[in-house]
């Protein structure tokens, strides 16, 4: 418990506890993403219209997933404040009643993967790839529900500053994931090509598999055991479930809100090709591996938050935020001018050379690599900020800046750039580049105004 209190210092000691603690967490969320870049990867190999489709039905489960996630993240602060003054009991409660949330989320989501090719045809994709996709999705649909008991355990392990499993269990998923998917996709290691649906029962297959590691993990360890997580698991708890869903339920708006954003831009590229959307895909791949460094970042900073917050320690709410700011400020920099120096030799890692539009998706996909590389400062500062905030139990206002940011001016200036003003798809990327400023600005104008305001020791 001592250790978990350790939140004071200078500002070097604050960037290093940031950074150690951020650390394991990057890795995980890099490890999450590669799970499906290798996805990607793998079933590129199988055409065009099949890597349009996966991006569209990641693109799809994500926007789900990451909604239900919202209970997982409003977790983080119920505990660690929980944690600051040694109640035990609160910890498992929040957690508790988080995966109980996300339990009951997963289940009412499955029909929307069961009907998702009508609601992708609805959304105006193309029939081949909407069947494509669809075809994945009825499958892998399915993992939604150990995925999000997984992120739950996450925010308790994160909490207790035990992060470093959480990356390992990760890697151990991405591993399973590639070792299988190549060998029942493409059908190698003499086992039989069964294509994307393959990918799908290994999908679904490696999410159990991180859950049930990460309970293993829990139960055997006495420190983590003892908090009793399983014990009477069915017990209601309405009070720390009303609060779970309080706090929750903005939390995942408002990501969703971001999320949602580009779900609905690979729509819109839909509308202009397939090359375009499968190119899209490419330059959404880095943009997303390099906001795993400031996502990271932003969850250690929202536990490192909750503990000064629950503590009363103003100052070093203050510094906690500062040091996250500016460590996710120095990568964004470093990301962005690999992005602009980099762009073609990177988009050449997801085309087949052979293929008879490799040049023309090459040619298309490296401006919009560019672009994403521009707005890497944005996107790293706005994670930063809706994660600050998050540590101080402030959900609903920055859900509506979110929202306003993302779609008042993100959506409105991308489908103006892409359309009326004839810029295309690189002006769906403009258009984000300036609702992510926003944002940036906004989330973490409301932190620095909360924890002034606030009457902390």
């Amino acid at each position: 418990m001592e250790q978990a209190l350790k939140t004071g210092g200078s500002w070097g000691r604050h960037l290093a506890d940031t950074a150690l603690l951020g650390a394991p967490l990057i890795g995980a969320q890099i490890a999450q993403l590669a799970i499906n870049t290798t996805d990607v990867l793998i079933i590129s190999q199988l055409g065009t219209t099949e890597l349009a489709a996966i991006v569209l039905a990641s693109q799809f489960f994500f926007t789900i997933f990451i909604l239900g996630s919202g209970f997982s993240t409003a977790a983080i602060p119920l505990a660690t404040h929980a944690l600051a003054v040694g109640d035990e009991r609160g910890v498992r409660r929040a957690i508790r009643m988080g995966m109980w949330a996300s339990l009951a989320f997963s289940i009412l989501c499955i029909p929307l993967f069961l009907y998702s090719e009508p609601i992708l045809l609805l959304l105006g994709q193309k029939p081949d790839v909407a069947a494509y996709a669809a075809s994945y999705l009825h499958i892998a649909g399915f993992g939604i529900i150990p995925a999000l008991q997984f992120m739950v355990l996450r925010s308790f392990l994160s909490a207790l500053k035990r992060a470093a499993i959480i990356l390992y269990v990760t890697v151990a998923v991405l591993v399973l994931n590639a070792v299988f998917a190549y060998a029942f996709v493409l059908g190698h290691f003499g086992m039989p090509a069964f294509g994307m649906h393959a990918a799908a029962y290994v999908a679904a297959g490696v999410n159990l598999f991180g859950f049930v590691a990460a309970v293993v993990y829990i139960e055997r360890v006495p420190i983590l055991a003892a908090y009793g997580l399983f014990t009477r698991f069915w017990r209601p708890d309405w009070q720390a479930l009303g609060e779970v869903v309080r706090l929750g339920i903005p939390v995942g708006l408002m990501v969703l809100a971001e999320v949602s954003l580009f779900t609905v831009a690979s729509l819109m590229m839909g509308w202009i090709g397939t090359v375009e959307l499968a190119a899209h895909g490419i330059a959404l791949q880095f943009a997303s591996m390099s906001f795993m460094v400031p996502l990271g970042l932003a969850q250690a900073a929202t536990v490192r938050v909750g503990l000064a917050a629950g503590a009363g320690k103003r100052a070093d709410v203050m510094r906690a935020g500062g040091a996250a700011v500016l460590l996710a400020t120095g990568f964004a920099l470093a990301s962005c001018i690999l992005f602009i120096v980099e762009r073609e030799s990177l988009a050449r890692l997801f085309v087949d050379p052979d293929s008879n539009n490799a040049a023309e998706l090459i040619a298309t996909a490296g401006p919009f690599i560019i672009v994403a590389g521009a707005f890497q400062l944005f996107d790293g500062l706005q994670a930063i900020g809706a994660g600050l905030a998050r540590g101080l139990k402030d959900s609903t206002v920055p859900m509506v800046l979110a929202i306003v940011s993302y779609w008042g001016i993100g959506f409105t200036s991308a489908y103006l750039l892409a359309f009326p003003l004839g810029f295309g798809g690189i002006g769906i990327w403009y258009g984000f580049m300036l609702g992510l400023a926003a944002a940036s600005i906004a989330l973490n104008g409301r932190f620095y105004y909360l924890a002034r305001r606030n009457r902390l020791a």
